[in-house]
This record gives C-alpha cells, sequence and structure tokens, in this order.
C-alpha cells in the first residue's frame, strides 16, 4: 500500500498556468512561484468584484482523536467529486503550520488520492506566508523593545506587554524566557516568551483582513502593551503598522494550487482552531465564491471550536453565509469516544459504537442551531465494518440528516460522487437560514455562556479572579462590542480532554482573557491550552528526510 507521499509524487501535476485557467483566472492575475503554485494578485479581485458568489459549502467534524478524522482528505474528494458531476468546484484550505508537520499530526493537504498537492511545497515552506507573519510579529516586538530602550516616551511598563515572539515550530524551551541580559546595549530585562506563528494575532488579523487598508488598520489597533498610567497602547503609537503591512504585502495575496484530480484550490492562513478562530482567510474563501459554482473550505478540529468560530467570527466580520455544513465522521473515532484504546480501534465493537455516537448527535444538533442544512460525510476506511457503518446510517436516518458513506482516500472523486449529489441536492431543496449563535451586543459574559451552554453543553461557566481583572481591562477598552474566540482542548466538547463522547453536567473554567483588538475578537482561555506547543516523545520530524535526488521521505 502506497503511503500519501509516494502517492503524491507519482502524480502528474498541470502547470499552474492550466488550472488558473479552469479557475476561471487570467495570466495578469497570477504572480508565479515555479510551475505549480502561484498567488493570486488585486487584479483578480478587481475584475471579479461584481461577479456573483458561488454556493458556500463548510467541511467541518465531530471532535478530533489521536487517530485523525481525515477533514482535509474529505474536503478535497468533494471537491474532486464536484468535478466527478459536471459542477465548478473551487477549494479553499489553510496552510499546514510546521509545528504540527514536524510535531504529531504530520501534513495537513489530505491523503490518499484526496490530496493538494505539491504537497511537500504546502507542508514546508511553500509561499513564504508563516514566514512573513513571523517576521511581521517579530518586528513590532522589536520595534517595542526598541522604543523602552530608546528613551520610552510613551511610559511603556514592560510587566504589561501583551505580545509575544512567534515561531513556526514546536518548542517548549522558548514558552518562557527572560530577554534583555547582558547588560545596558541588550536592553531592558524583562520575561519573555514566544506562541507559534498559527497563534499569534498577526495570522488571525491576515486571515480576516478585506484588503491592504484594512489589514495596515488592524495590524495599527494591535494592543501591544499598558503605560505606567494604565494607558493602552497599540501598534500605531510605535509606529508599527506600516513596517508590518510591507512584510506582508504579498503574503496577503491567497495561493493557487491543484487537486490530485486537478481540482482548482485556493490555500491562505493558518490559524489554529483551539488557539484561534482556525479558519483560512475571508479573501480566499470570497475568491473561491467568485471562481466557482461551489466553494468547499473548511474549518479547524471539530465543530464545536472551527465551525462556531467560523459562523461566529469569520462570517461576522465578512457577511459569509455558509449554504450547507458537511459533518465529517469516522467509524473509529465514534469508538474512541465510546471508550475503545487507539491500538483496538480497527477491530468491530458495536457497543462502543453506540456509546461514542452521542458525540455526533451533539455535533449535528450544534450546527442546525445556525439554521444551515447538514450533511454527515462518513470518511470511510478498510477496517470498517458493515454493521457499523450500518449504525451509524440509522442513526442519522433517525435524526433526518442525509448520511453519505464517502471512500474518497482510496478512489478519490469517484468515492465522493455519491456525497457531492448529496450536497447539491441538500442546497437545492433546503434552503440555509443562517444565523449567528449571539448578538453583537451581548456582554462578553453572555457570550461566552451562550457558546459554553448551546456549543459545548455546559452547566455553568466559572471565572477565576483573573479572568475577571482581565475582563474589566478588556470592557475598558470597549471590548464588550466584540466577538469571543474560546481556546480550548479540541478533543472533548468540555474543556477537559478526558471527557469524551457526549459530557453531562460539566462547568467551563474560564481562567484568563486577552484582547486580539487588530483581529477583533476576544480570546477567552479554558483549560489547559498551550499557545506554544511541545514536540512528542517521538516527533514526525524523526521520519522526515531527503536523499541525494532530493527526493522527500516521512513527509506523511
Amino acid at each position: 500500500m502506497l503511503t500519501d507521499i509516494e502517492i503524491a509524487q507519482q502524480a502528474i501535476l498541470e502547470p499552474i498556468s492550466l488550472i488558473a485557467e479552469k479557475a476561471g483566472l487570467l495570466e495578469n492575475e497570477l504572480d508565479f512561484y515555479g510551475k505549480y503554485k502561484a498567488k493570486v494578485n488585486d487584479d483578480a479581485f478587481n475584475r471579479l468584484e461584481n461577479t456573483p458568489d458561488g454556493k458556500l459549502v463548510l467541511v467541518t467534524a465531530i471532535n478530533p482523536t489521536p487517530a485523525g478524522e481525515g477533514k482535509t482528505t474529505v474536503s478535497t474528494g468533494l471537491a474532486q467529486a464536484m468535478a466527478q458531476i459536471g459542477k465548478k468546484a473551487v477549494l479553499a484550505l489553510r496552510e499546514p503550520s510546521l509545528g504540527p508537520v514536524f510535531g504529531v499530526k504530520g501534513g495537513a493537504a489530505g491523503g490518499g488520492y484526496s490530496q493538494v498537492l505539491p504537497m511537500e511545497d504546502i507542508n514546508l515552506h511553500f509561499t513564504g506566508d508563516m514566514h512573513a507573519i513571523t517576521s511581521a510579529n517579530n518586528l513590532c516586538c522589536a520595534l517595542l523593545d526598541n522604543h523602552i530602550q530608546q528613551g520610552n516616551i510613551l511610559n511603556i511598563d514592560p510587566r504589561t506587554i501583551q505580545i509575544r515572539r512567534c515561531l513556526d515550530m514546536n518548542d517548549r524551551a522558548l514558552r518562557d524566557i527572560v530577554i534583555g541580559l547582558g547588560g545596558k546595549l541588550n536592553g531592558i530585562p524583562r520575561e519573555d516568551g514566544f506562541i507559534i506563528t498559527v497563534a499569534s494575532e498577526v495570522m488571525a488579523i491576515l486571515c480576516l483582513a478585506e484588503n491592504l487598508q484594512d489589514l495596515k488598520k488592524r495590524l495599527g489597533d494591535m494592543l501591544v502593551a499598558y503605560s505606567y498610567e494604565n494607558k493602552p497602547v497599540f501598534a500605531r503609537d510605535i509606529q508599527a503598522a506600516g513596517a508590518m503591512t510591507t512584510l506582508l504585502k504579498d503574503a496577503l495575496q491567497p495561493n493557487l494550487v491543484q487537486t490530485i484530480e486537478g481540482t482548482p484550490v485556493i490555500i491562505h492562513g493558518g490559524p489554529f482552531a483551539n488557539i484561534a478562530h482556525g479558519c483560512n482567510s475571508v479573501r480566499a474563501t470570497k475568491l473561491a465564491l467568485k471562481l466557482g459554482d461551489y466553494c468547499i473550505t473548511e474549518a479547524g478540529f471539530g465543530s464545536d471550536l472551527g465551525a462556531e468560530k467560523f459562523m461566529d467570527i469569520k462570517c461576522r466580520a465578512s457577511s459569509l453565509k455558509p449554504d450547507c455544513i458537511v459533518l465529517v465522521a469516522t467509524v473509529r473515532a465514534l469508538k474512541y469516544n465510546g471508550g475503545v484504546a487507539r491500538a483496538e480501534l480497527t477491530t468491530e465493537n458495536i457497543e462502543a459504537l453506540k456509546k461514542g455516537i452521542l458525540n455526533l448527535g451533539a455535533h449535528i444538533q450544534n450546527m442546525q442551531k445556525f439554521g444551515v442544512p447538514v450533511v454527515i460525510a462518513i470518511n470511510q476506511f478498510y477496517t470498517d465494518t458493515k454493521a457499523e457503518l450500518q449504525v451509524i446510517t440509522d442513526f442519522c436516518a433517525d435524526r433526518n440528516v442525509p448520511c453519505s458513506l464517502a471512500d474518497i482516500f482510496t478512489q478519490g472523486g469517484k468515492g465522493g460522487i455519491d456525497l457531492a449529489e448529496m450536497v447539491c441536492e441538500t442546497i437545492e431543496t433546503q434552503k440555509s437560514n443562517f444565523s449567528l449563535l449571539y448578538h453583537d451586543n451581548d456582554s462578553i459574559e453572555e457570550k461566552i455562556n451562550k457558546i459554553a451552554s448551546e456549543i459545548y453543553g455546559a452547566k455553568s461557566v466559572v471565572f477565576t479572579k483573573k479572568a475577571i481583572t482581565s475582563l474589566k481591562n478588556i470592557k475598558s477598552l470597549d471590548g464588550d462590542r466584540l466577538p469571543v474566540c474560546i481556546a480550548k482542548t479540541q478533543y472533548s466538547l468540555s474543556d477537559n480532554p478526558a471527557l469524551l463522547g457526549r459530557p453531562t453536567n460539566f462547568d467551563i473554567t474560564i481562567r484568563d482573557l486577552k484582547i486580539s483588538n487588530g483581529a477583533g475578537f476576544v480570546v477567552a482561555y479554558a483549560g489547559d491550552v498551550m499557545t506554544m506547543p511541545g514536540l512528542p516523545k517521538v516527533p514526525a520530524a524523526n521520519q522526515v528526510d531527503i536523499d541525494e535526488d532530493r527526493k522527500i521521505t516521512g513527509l506523511f
């Protein structure tokens, strides 16, 4: 059996100019990065401004497990299947982070015969967007420390600095550090630390910005510190926004690539869904809607994280409205939620499946609360038995929710034809009455409580003393008007990763809050979510290698 990277390396790619033509893009609207990658420039956005939008299909999933559910694989397979049935679809995905690529997860460009290519480039440096975001973030940090060093005209209190340096790599040793050691010439000594690039507010800003001017304004609005008089200091106050925007001018342009079957794909931006809002950029999604009859996009992790934030943050900021939600589940993930150990997931276990399938039920109900029709996609594995698959199809039938068995890993687009037809039929026959979960004028506490009770199923929300203090500061900055981004574990509907299935009678504890003023949301930290992950005992990086012919192995 071929590995994902072996399948990808055997594929014959079309020149990116042909993919662009297939998508409806003109050559002058592209900035080429070799034969198989290109950035889409502003000429395309200007030309397509008044073009009608296609239908928006959001792909999300149940709570993820260590076995992986294949949400990106399903998204890719669905886009390919749309082409198989004669529909023009454009796929819009996030960019992978080097942290997961070399950490636990591995690559993030789909799998089997439903992959996005060139997968090696996409999973590694791609077109340099991650590095541009890292540089812009760290430039702001350097300018802030330099301002303090060079006279501190704004009277900034170094103990109140709100922004940390970032790195697109899992490195726990950098979580908490001390900088400025070595004497006066090296700056003011203070505690600092690193976060992973995809957790940076700069990443969130890039993904929510409508254009270059909006990007610059949002960057300038970043809260970076407080003065000794407790006055807020923004990035514009240290004159950082212009240079940061300059570093990000190319990173703002979406990237065009292709699936293994030649379907156009736009990949752009990659905020984490448990730390940030977990969606690709607004620009990428809107571009895909202009180019295709169907835009297939995805949100990170389970629907309780990525999809909720897609709706309440991304859609709120951009006026996007999904026409259909595809909810991905697997037999083995549902058995895991039913208490089966990872090593035993390939063995049939109907009892555990029936217990774990309550997790799927919760996600179905959650997505229906937004007024959008839901379709279930069962990502099939060769170990799935007929009896297990029947349990899921019966479960969905009892709830009057369409369910498709998709074998897109081994068959590519052909294995997703039933799913594609089901999605199209659902959009044609069921009108989406999309609505947000909470109102702009709800207080921060009300917004958090609505998410916790309506989406997580929590009994109540507990705010620590630290969170209450942070809440007062955020309200003084008019933060009540902003949506909320709850940072919690992806493995459970609760804030405790050990509570699998559909937990009940639990509290959500908010330990701290932070305003991402430029991005336009408030981050509420629940549970022990790390903004700088660490590497596992056996990192995925240990398996990656390259030979004298530059052939990469072990990336998947």
